[in-house]
């Protein structure tokens, strides 16, 4: 009996198809939607619109050999949410352009879309459109979203102060701690009888404990309700998201704002299952979890005064938020740690770049 096939064996139409089955029906503001050369919605009232695009490309953001293809369609949208919830934005709509290669599975196909259609419902968010090419070589999914907020809330990148507190959402470093793990097992084709063993993969790679830090990287939640809350209720004077870690977003937040910054180490709320593992491997948790990407929480900058607005947006939103540093006048970004008993003051360590 033959097998499902590849998309190679199907037209682009019977894919967008395919496609259509994964979502619910458009809603009335669109009035033409996915099957014409373009998209037709009506503006929402008294809001203005937020646009983000960003693109996942196998063998730079996810590895097909351990990243299960619904978590590759929920990672290609949860990227683009995270953007819109870091300028306070509600998600609206969405574009879906997919470069497939002709060997993929069939069943993979439709199982990335339904990953991705799957976040997308949750958040009340519809696919108005898209594109399906062909693709010589690697996987790559490039998503368009927009999402509105009211004129004088967008929250952006260049609003701090000196002055101001620093809070990040979450937890940081789990992510990275889960795809340490993954590419781990499948280095050591560590199976499920040796994860009870001794050995050094093992010993942190058990237990529901670390499965929680794979799910961190295979399938994270942008943090649009804490956005939408921060930006309604005026709390914070600047936003981003930490896709390329934190202290990547400390460094452009600082430069953007045209502020120094001073991050206490520890106050940084790493992830237990991230500092087990980092502690495991010999090397400093501090150091890992400021540089690594993919954990998608938030970092702002508050003003004091506007506190009681910030703990409203904690006591409604869906997330904890520390306080890790405060911004300065002078323009130094450093980090404060504490060494046999005195305080050193170091440079912050940068964050992950594509082109460095």
């Amino acid at each position: 009996m033959p097998g499902p096939g590849t998309v190679g064996d199907f037209s682009e139409r019977e894919l967008v198809a395919r496609i259509r089955r994964h979502l619910p029906p458009a809603p009335d503001w669109v009035l033409v939607g996915i099957g014409d050369d373009a998209a037709v919605v009506e503006p929402e009232r008294n809001r203005v619109e937020v646009l983000s695009v960003d693109a996942i490309v196998e063998g730079v953001h996810f590895d097909r050999a351990f990243v299960p293809p619904d978590a590759i369609g929920h990672r290609a949208l949860a990227v683009n949410l995270s953007d819109l919830a870091a300028m306070g934005a509600a998600p609206r709509l969405a574009l879906l352009s997919l470069a497939l290669p002709p060997a993929l599975p069939l069943p993979d196909f439709d199982a990335i879309a339904s990953g991705f259609a799957a976040l997308a419902t949750r958040h009340q968010l519809h696919v108005a459109g898209g594109n399906l090419t062909r693709s010589p070589g690697p996987l790559m999914i490039d998503v368009t979203v927009m999402g509105t907020v009211k004129r004088r809330q967008a929250l952006t990148r260049r609003g701090a102060r000196p002055g101001d507190d620093l809070y990040v959402s979450g937890t940081i470093g789990a992510a990275a701690a889960g795809l340490r793990l993954l590419q781990e097992r499948r280095t050591h084709a560590v199976t499920e009888d040796t994860l009870t063993s001794a050995s050094p993969v093992s010993r942190v790679a058990a237990g529901s404990e670390m499965e929680r830090c794979i799910q961190r990287y295979l399938r994270p939640e942008p943090r649009l309700r804490m956005g939408m809350l921060l930006a309604r209720n005026r709390a914070a004077g600047a936003c981003m998201d930490l896709s390329d870690g934190l202290a990547d977003a400390v460094h452009q937040m600082a430069e953007a704002s045209g502020v120094g910054v001073s991050i206490d180490a520890a106050a940084l709320p790493i992830d237990p299952c991230a500092r087990e593992l980092f502690d495991a491997r010999g090397l400093d948790a501090v150091t890992e979890a400021l540089s690594a990407g993919d954990d998608y929480e938030l970092l702002l900058a508050s003003r004091p005064r506007t506190r009681r607005g910030l703990t409203a947006a904690v006591r409604h939103g869906d997330v904890p938020l520390t306080r890790i540093g405060r911004c300065t006048e002078d323009r130094l970004v450093t980090l404060h740690r504490t060494a046999k008993g005195s305080i050193d003051a170091v440079p912050l360590p940068q964050g992950y770049s594509h082109f460095r």
